[in-house]
Parts: C-alpha cells; structure tokens; sequence
C-alpha cells in the first residue's frame, strides 16, 4: 500500500503505533462504474478513502431528480461517510461510482480506536472533513444561486476530454449540475448556436475553450 505516502502524505508523516494499525487494519475496495458505494438509510460501517477514479453523492427530490451533492475524488475522504460514522446516523443521501474506483475502506471500530488514540489521527480526519464541508457549501450555493451558463461553463472545462469530445448525455449533466434535463438541453443549444459547443449523441465536443473560460470567470450571476 505504497499509496499512503503518495496520496495521503500528511498521515504518512504520522509514526504513532495507533496510525500504523489504522493503516495496517485498511482493506481494498474495488467498484465498477456505476456501481452503488452506499444507499440512503443503509449503515455506515467504514471509513473510505478513494485510491483511484471518482464517486458522486448524491440526493433526490421530492419532485425526484437527482442532484450531485459533491464527488469524491482521488486522495480524498467522503464527508457524508466520516460524518455518518460519528454521529451513528445512517446514510441520508446515496454514493455511486461515477468510474471505476478503487478505494481503501477501514471498519469502524478501527476508525474511532484510531480517533481515540491519536492526535494525529484526529488532524487528518478533521482537517479533510473541514476542507470537505467548505466544498460542499460552495456546491450548494452554485446550485442555488449560480447562472445555468457559467455552471454549464465550469463542468464543462473541469471534465476529461478526448479530442476535445466530453462523453456525457443531457441528462448526465443536468444531474452534475443540479438542474432539469430541459434546462441543460436549452441552454447546450444555444451554446452550439455561439459556435462554443457542438452537439452529438452522447457527448459534447468543446469548440471554443476561450469562449467557455471567459464565461466563467465573468461575474455574471
């Protein structure tokens, strides 16, 4: 498990025996995409840290679309999990693989030995649940009170592409961002009517990157 001091190295630096068996006690996980990491109202019984690839959290409304809380990405912790472990509380919200992932999963007994042994521990818990929560209220206030086009913008430019092609549908964009499929699929037209975009079937081939960076970085709300 080389990964600890590449993607983790502030615990690496830790030496305290409670770490080591902290580490030591850590399992593999491997998912395919698309697979469920948790459901709403199912038990949280470890602690995970994510290896490889990305998970979204996410929640559905009561008019029943799906909203992406936060994504859970390489070197990082899941803030609903590590929350729902100290409180005891079960899982108000679902996780699912967005690729493949591999992740390290710890049990929680170990995880709150650890928290009650080490300072250090407790630090790195802490630190990447307070960096976690600053993300998701930032994602809550871009859902509520962001414009539909620099959202748009901003997952656009933040998605991996080849050749410039996104491999993403409406509706999978309508659910990064929050927003009704109608909505993105408007607002994808008249982006390919700038000459920013241009339309396929399942997916979304960027045209002009200035255009799309431009917009935002505008201060336009």
């Amino acid at each position: 498990m080389a990964f600890w001091d590449r993607l983790f190295p502030s615990l690496s630096s830790e030496t305290d025996e409670a770490i080591e068996r902290f580490k030591q006690s850590a399992h593999t996980v491997a998912l395919k995409r698309g697979e469920p990491v948790f459901h709403v109202g199912s038990p949280c019984d470890n602690y995970l840290l994510v290896v490889q690839g990305k998970v979204s959290v996410r929640v559905m409304t009561e008019t029943g679309r799906q909203i992406v809380l936060y994504q859970v990405a390489r070197g990082e912790s899941c803030v609903l999990t590590t929350s729902c472990l100290l409180s005891g509380e079960p899982y108000p919200a679902e996780g699912v693989a967005e690729t493949e992932v591999t992740a390290v999963a710890i049990g929680k007994q170990e995880f709150l030995e650890g928290l009650n042994r080490s300072a250090g521990l407790r630090r790195f818990v802490f630190e990447n649940l307070g960096k976690r929560f600053a993300a998701v209220i930032a994602r809550m206030s871009e859902v509520a009170f962001g414009s539909i086009d620099r959202r748009m913008a901003k997952v656009l430019l933040q998605h991996p592409t080849t050749d410039n092609r996104i491999s993403l549908t409406h509706q999978g964009l309508a659910l990064e961002m929050g927003s009704a499929r109608e909505v993105v699929s408007r607002h994808l037209k008249n982006f390919e009517a700038q000459g920013w975009v241009r339309l396929g079937r399942g997916y979304v081939e960027i045209l002009d990157h200035s255009a799309l960076e431009s917009l935002l970085s505008s201060n336009a709300v």
